[in-house]
């Protein structure tokens, strides 16, 4: 294999991004329901993104990054990075988080992905507008994840997606390797393999010769 995305909110990181934002502006409840509903399939991810970025409107830029600073790797994921950069292995972030908390959870672990597909939520006077952007709104990641293999001058049968909720399912299942991680129930099935731990997935790259 020479590409593997991974998903970031609940699979490289058990941090949730917009719940952490809300917790800066006491909506992390109705953040966390929201999210939850997407990840089982009973809304759309972009309706769910929306709804909570709207949530969000007027957070201060400085709160906004204390909430990223908060965005933890899981244990085990900088050191299962490391290993593929150094087999070469192509690296992505596939997310429709934020790629300012993917980035400042990468550098604190002093380890970088050769991509990341994120979103962004715009500011403006020095809060949040309440707006989001970027490619994996409406956009999907088995585009996301077709454009890197066509980057790389590989199939998307040569990748491997790891993932864990119902907006990684188009990846997942175009990927040439579908791994769950602790997937959510409506998940499971497009899984060929789950794990629950980075420690088990590593096992499994170096088993199916990914490692």
């Amino acid at each position: 294999m020479t590409l593997v995305a991974f998903d970031f909110d609940g699979t490289l990181s058990d941090s949730e991004m917009t719940v952490l934002l809300g917790e800066r502006c006491g909506v992390a409840d109705e953040m966390a329901e929201i999210t939850e509903r997407a990840m089982n399939d009973e809304m759309s991810y972009a309706d769910s993104l929306r709804q909570r970025a709207g949530l969000l409107s007027g957070l201060s830029r400085e709160e906004a990054e204390a909430a990223y600073g908060e965005v933890r790797l899981r244990p085990g994921a900088a050191e299962l990075i490391e290993a593929l950069n150094a087999a070469g292995v192509h690296t992505a972030v596939l997310t429709g988080g934020f790629e300012r908390g993917v980035e400042l959870a990468l550098e604190r672990e002093d380890v970088a992905v050769d991509s990341i597909v994120a979103n962004r939520l715009p500011i403006e006077d020095e809060a949040l507008t309440g707006e989001v952007e970027g490619p994996l709104i409406e956009g999907t990641k088995d585009d996301a994840l077709r454009r890197l293999a066509s980057g790389r001058g590989a199939d998307p049968e040569d990748t491997v997606a790891v993932g864990d909720g119902a907006n990684d399912l188009p990846m997942l299942r175009v990927a040439g390797l579908a791994v769950g991680f602790d997937p959510k129930p409506a998940v499971a099935p497009h899984c060929e393999e789950t794990v629950e731990t980075m420690d088990e997935l590593r096992r499994l790259f170096e088993k199916r010769g990914v490692l």
